[in-house]
């Protein structure tokens, strides 16, 4: 299955036998993961298998699924089909490609900084054929292509990607040492209470009653999480904010504004009903969540900072504040 990016076939192929040669960008990388990544319709069951049985041999020795691959490995690998009747995924088009090229806002040899759509995902799954990565993967020629981090599908704003293995551990690193700085445009629904420039509130994802995947504060079971707010400018009814998060939990922002009464703007999990109803009849279509600024060293040491303005359509909601005040 030549094209893959991360290995190649070498002259030694054969019909039944595939020999891969595995590229700089993927060194370092565990066998396991390395064979998941380029069979990704094959059992994981499968693949343990072949390597346990030692059918699977880099450099033509046995090895364990957590051998680390390196620059230049040969890996022989035996046939291995995905199902016959496994559907094949929908692949994204011409046109959502050219959208999120367009959507790169800096590229450097080691990362992309892109600028995601409120609306789409970060990566398929769930009932979504594709996401952001399968988009990027699809529209460029890079050879490695991996998430860094994520966003909230409706969330739009800055988000990190990897173009080599050893950038993404550099950089994912930051995230966990929490050395990254991230600052988010969020407009809440009521009065932000005057006074309040940090919550910490221990969060937990749970799942709703319709299996939905949410997350509630919880002082027993939480992990610790904190943000920093500041308010920047008040309507009736709502108001702007900036949000700092000092953790990086699941839907932290979204939940630690709602413990203080005031839920984000058009968010359909932590918003009531009512309030849901009130935005969408004032012409409110998406989550006013906009990740706005992110700050990271780069894998050479240089200290950057991107910014992205919030979108048109975050906007013309806050506009339209404006002009009803």
């Amino acid at each position: 299955m030549p094209g893959h990016p991360g290995s190649r076939d070498s002259a030694e192929s054969t019909p039944r036998v595939q020999w891969l040669e595995v590229a700089p960008e993927w060194a370092g990388q565990r066998l396991d993961n390395f064979l998941m990544g380029r069979f990704r319709g094959v059992p994981k069951s499968v693949i343990y298998r072949v390597i346990r049985k030692g059918a699977v041999r880099a450099n033509r020795k046995r090895v364990k699924p957590d051998y680390r691959i390196a620059p230049g490995d040969s890996i022989r690998v035996p046939p291995m089909y995905e199902p016959a009747a496994r559907p094949e995924r929908a692949q994204p088009g011409r046109r959502v490609q050219r959208r999120m090229q367009a959507a790169v806002v800096h590229e450097a040899p080691d990362y992309l900084v892109v600028d995601k759509p409120a609306g789409i995902a970060v990566h398929g799954g769930s009932g979504v054929d594709f996401g952001l990565i399968e988009t990027l993967r699809a529209a460029r020629d890079d050879r490695y292509l991996e998430l860094v981090h994520r966003l909230d599908r409706d969330t739009s704003g800055l988000i990190l990607v990897a173009r080599r293995r050893s950038a993404l551990k550099a950089l994912q690193d930051q995230f966990r040492r929490k050395s990254t700085h991230k600052v988010y445009r969020v407009l809440v629904v009521g009065e932000w209470p005057r006074g309040v420039d940090r919550v910490e509130a221990p969060l937990q994802r749970v799942t709703g009653g319709a299996g939905e995947r949410l997350v509630r504060v919880s002082t027993d079971h939480g992990k610790a999480a904190r943000t920093d707010f500041r308010a920047l400018e008040r309507f009736p009814g709502y108001t702007l904010l900036e949000a700092t998060p000092l953790t990086g939990r699941t839907h932290q922002i979204r939940v630690h504004t709602a413990v203080q009464g005031c839920p984000v703007a058009g968010d359909e999990k932590y918003l009531d009903r009512a309030s849901q109803s009130a935005w969408q009849r004032g012409g409110g279509d998406r989550l006013m969540l906009h990740a706005h600024q992110l700050a990271f060293e780069t894998p050479e040491g240089e200290k950057v900072t991107f910014e992205a303005p919030v979108p048109e359509d975050f906007g013309a909601q806050i506009q339209r504040l404006r002009q009803r005040q």
